[in-house]
């Protein structure tokens, strides 16, 4: 499989610092406490802290997938590349189809919040008109359109503002919070545990919508073919990522158990978080936090369409969806075809949210399709890890633990959420989630049959790279080796 038609990315755009700051990004902090909180609660109530905890042991087993993987393979086409090299083709397409799907279903429920909470910094009351926040949240994704399409640096430094300020007024909630004296409950330590769950479907139900909150650290991964030492840099950045958001959703999440009634959180399903800031510190504080809110959710449709514009990029330069996707702008160096195509798309499907129902309505049943696609790329990624590696694993404990077992258990886990949580989905979140899977079978099997050569992959094994990085130490009769960036080592 070649991956180098035609003009490249722009190498070497980012830096370390820059890719944690656009993993941290990916998984919006401030948006999805804000907006999805409703939601777990509704699914899981007071266990939403360990539907959290629990949902982030097995994403750093995928975290540490896409790290490995991205040692001994650098694409922008991330998990569909590497499961397409590992598993199968096909299964390769469906993952990277799946990330393509629910990057464009948040194109909605993204933009949506954002245009709310920028109606809600002059009038709440028009936070509930949608129509007005279609509108405005289509001029914001439009606005960061423009800011992808300009390129890899211009991206990032959009994204050192945006995220700057959203963490900083995350951080002083987070002390407010803490020392906050009026409480409609106290503590309790079984918020952690599994006693609160209804069940194993409903353990399903959180641990799927949790997987949510944590999804986009993977963003790193797109961004690898503009990223220097990627090999490194990218998946270290994922799991500090991943890092960084728990600590945040777990502060914010039993600060919400502690501070809100039910009925606080049911009223005001699409920003929890400006109820908040409103009992923590009234008059300004849920402001500040709607400000965080509608940073946090710019900042996130920014490194969505990272992720979906690579992905598709990815795809075009393989020929498994039209050539012309894999164009890169001269000046720019930015898939600009890409871009424009998911521009359209996320438009024509603003017009058509207007008919679904409210705000809250569109997010609900979108985070839970999206979840659903999300576990499932995810899941096959760990997968892919596993079997690049396998050959490597029983070479040391660190290979088993971190190569092998944990990816595996994240994978496994996944999958698991992905087949139990079908049962207590509505039927228009089950229809978004499958029907969106299923509509990739149609561009797959039609360029497999036009002959890509994506659909004849050169096998990745990691035990091979590993041979081909090893060089000569160098002079006389000294058979030392030497290997820089050896990827079984964590």
């Amino acid at each position: 499989m070649n991956n180098n038609r035609g003009r490249g990315l722009q190498a070497n755009a980012l830096g370390t610092f820059d890719t944690v700051v656009m993993a941290v990004a990916g998984s919006a902090p401030a948006y999805s406490i804000a907006t999805t909180t409703a939601v777990l609660v509704s699914a899981v109530g007071l266990a939403s802290p360990a539907a959290l905890l629990y949902c982030a042991i097995p994403m750093l087993g995928i975290a540490l997938a896409f790290s490995y993987l991205s040692r001994i393979d650098v694409t922008a086409g991330a998990s569909y590349s590497w499961v397409g090299r590992t598993l199968h083709p096909f299964l390769g397409f469906i993952s990277g189809w799946a990330l393509v799907i629910s990057a464009t279903i948040f194109m909605v429920a993204g933009s949506l919040p954002a245009g709310s909470m920028t109606l809600a910094l002059f009038d709440s009351e028009l936070a509930d008109d949608t129509a007005l926040s279609t509108l405005v949240g289509a001029g914001w994704f439009l606005l960061m359109l423009c800011v992808v399409l300009g390129g890899a640096r211009l991206t990032v430094r959009a994204q050192l503002v945006m995220s700057g300020v959203e963490l900083a007024i995350l951080a002083l909630f987070a002390v407010l919070a803490l020392l906050h004296s009026d409480k409609a409950r106290a503590f309790d330590w079984s918020w952690l545990g599994l006693g609160h769950f209804d069940g194993v479907t409903g353990f399903a139900s959180g641990a799927l919508i949790a997987a949510f909150y944590y999804w986009g650290w993977d963003v790193t991964s797109n961004l690898s073919e503009e990223t220097r030492d990627s090999r490194r840099t990218t998946g270290l950045a994922g799991l500090i990522g991943v890092g960084v958001v728990f600590l945040l959703f777990e502060v914010f999440t039993i600060a919400v158990n502690v501070i809100l009634s039910s009925r606080q959180i049911q009223d005001n399903d699409a920003n929890v978080l400006a109820v908040l800031g409103e009992e923590v510190w009234p008059g300004w504080g849920g402001k500040l936090l709607i400000v965080a809110v509608m940073l946090s959710t710019i900042a996130t449709l920014e490194t969505t369409l990272i992720q979906v514009t690579r992905s598709l990029f990815a795809m075009g330069r393989d020929r498994t969806m039209p050539s012309a996707l894999g164009r890169v702008h001269r000046r720019w160096n930015t898939p600009w075809v890409a871009i424009s195509v998911v521009g359209v798309v996320a438009l024509a499907m603003f017009v058509a949210s207007n008919f679904l129902g409210t705000v809250g309505e569109i997010l609900s049943d979108a985070i839970s399709a999206m979840g659903l696609q999300i576990a499932l790329y995810y899941g096959l990624t760990g997968l892919a890890a596993v079997f690049a590696y396998r050959k490597l694993l029983l070479k040391s404990v660190g290979n088993l633990v971190f190569g092998g077992l944990w990816p595996l258990f994240g994978a496994l886990f996944m999958f698991w959420i992905f087949v139990e949580s079908l049962g207590e989905l509505s039927r228009s979140a089950i229809a978004i989630g499958i029907g969106g899977l299923a509509a990739g079978l149609i561009p797959m099997l039609w360029y497999w049959r036009q002959g890509s050569d994506y659909y004849r992959p050169a096998k990745l094994d990691a035990a091979r790279t590993v041979e081909a990085d090893y060089v000569p130490a160098g002079g006389g009769g000294d058979n030392s080796l030497v290997h820089e960036g050896l990827p079984t080592d964590f």
